[in-house]
């Protein structure tokens, strides 16, 4: 913990504290502040810090600027000469203000510590408050990271258990954006989860890492709940434990309990771009679409590169007949994931030629070899209901982690008409899931 003037920067739980209230930053500028504030006093030239912050990444040095910039306003620090942050001209810039470093006070030597409670070396913080940064981003680019993170802390110290939680949700991550099998990232991270509760079960980790597994993998969708209460009641400012309870609440048709706990979410980590763009899930599931589409905006505000807050702005678009916002939107995403120039002019000709059908058709076409789940929805769409079915049944027996939320999602409205879609919903467990959805939806005037 660094203290300067009235502030106090966590880096474990990368916070920034004024006077006992978080400061918003993103994810970047709190990067940013750290490089500065560890090396209090020295020079940290252009190139160090996009080393630093951008290891990955090519960026422009002028990102540098911004992001100081931003700091300074976030800081209350005025010009290029203020208390704290101070640039050098044409070098870099300096952390001109006094620090002090706040360190756990060392314990007898007569106590003993329980195996996994021993408070992480600084290094193994530091690694998996990393892991937590790259987790909290959603990113496909950050995942790997996080994985690596929270290895390099197991590496350093086997017996911490909240490096072994970190893990098990990294693995669960990779399963939900399609970076490894489910069937390969969740027998990973069963065991992670396992091994962190094992080691204290009393973490308020490790039982976030166990409900992740259970709400994701297993469908246990009563286990999922209890171990996530039982983390939030150990404790109650745990971020990602407050998400995906709402998630979980969501998914079981509980949509504006959902958004209440993800608004604790908010509460802890106001400048997320992943925790804004949950809240904008949450008005997609009640169909509130302006809505979601102001929350999704928000979380492009706080991070322009989200790719899925771009991706589901434009599924927004598409419930509400804007074909032409939805096809802006559709292009700018597939452009920042680098689609060929070539399929997007294509996709540009077929929407003008064809329409709302052509999009579905040039969807199914693209796709013809993608999950069960994104066939089921679009032969859905398509109107083509026994090849969507089949394909849902494909989903729904690799446990596809997209399926979730089946019960509640729009998406999924091209099917809900069908009785053989409430045979799927019993099939695995969400039937009382949708009729309170569909009760909720009726309630207040939102539907289908």
């Amino acid at each position: 913990m660094y203290e300067f003037g009235p502030y106090a920067l966590d880096v474990h739980e990368r916070r920034l504290w004024n006077a006992g209230h978080v400061v918003a930053l993103r994810p970047k500028a709190h990067d940013v502040l750290v490089a500065l504030v560890r090396r209090a006093g020295t020079l940290v030239t252009k190139r160090e810090l996009l080393d630093l912050v951008w290891r990955d990444v090519s960026v422009e040095e002028g990102i540098l600027a911004v992001y100081v910039s931003s700091l300074r306003k976030s800081l209350g620090d005025c010009g290029e000469t203020g208390a704290y942050i101070e640039t050098v001209p044409r070098a870099g810039y300096r952390f001109s203000g006094a620090v002090r470093l706040r360190t756990v006070p060392a314990e007898p030597l007569s106590m003993r510590w329980p195996i996994g409670v021993l408070p992480a070396r600084p290094e193994v913080s530091e690694l998996i408050g990393r892991g937590r940064a790259c987790l909290m981003t959603a990113s496909r680019s950050d995942i790997p990271r996080a994985v690596e993170a929270f290895r390099s802390a197991i590496a350093l110290d086997p017996d911490y258990a909240a490096a072994h939680a970190g893990l098990a949700v990294a693995h669960c991550a990779e399963a939900e954006l399609r970076l490894a099998a489910p069937q390969v990232a969740y027998p990973s991270a069963r065991a992670a989860a396992l091994r962190a509760l094992a080691m204290e079960a009393s973490n308020a980790d490790a039982q976030v890492a166990l409900g992740t597994v259970l709400f994701l993998s297993d469908w246990n969708w009563n286990g999922a709940r209890r171990s996530l209460e039982r983390a939030l009641e150990l404790n109650a400012d745990h971020t990602e434990g407050w998400l995906l309870y709402g998630r979980l609440l969501e998914a079981l048709g509980y949509l504006a309990e959902g958004l209440a706990a993800k608004q604790r979410a908010l509460e802890r980590d106001p400048s997320s771009a992943t925790v804004h763009l949950q809240i904008a899930l949450s008005y997609w599931n009640q169909r509130r679409y302006d809505d979601m589409i102001a929350w999704a905006t928000r979380s492009l505000d706080l991070d322009p590169q989200h790719l899925l807050a771009r991706e589901y702005l434009a599924s927004a678009y598409w419930k509400k007949g804007d074909l032409d916002r939805h096809m802006a939107e559709s292009l700018t995403h597939a452009r920042a994931a680098g689609a060929p120039l070539d399929l997007l002019e294509d996709l540009r000709r077929t929407y003008d030629t064809r329409g709302r059908a052509g999009i579905v058709e040039f969807a199914l076409r693209a796709n013809a070899n993608g999950p069960p789940m994104q066939l089921a929805l679009l032969h859905g769409e398509a109107g083509n209901l026994d090849e969507a079915f089949a394909h849902l049944d494909a989903a729904i027996a690799s446990r596809d982690p997209a399926l979730v939320h089946v019960a509640v999602a729009p998406q999924w409205d091209c099917l809900r008409g069908d009785a053989r879609f409430h045979e799927r919903l019993e099939d695995v467990g969400l039937d009382a899931a949708a009729d309170r959805c569909q009760r909720y939806l009726q309630q207040h005037g939102h539907g289908p």
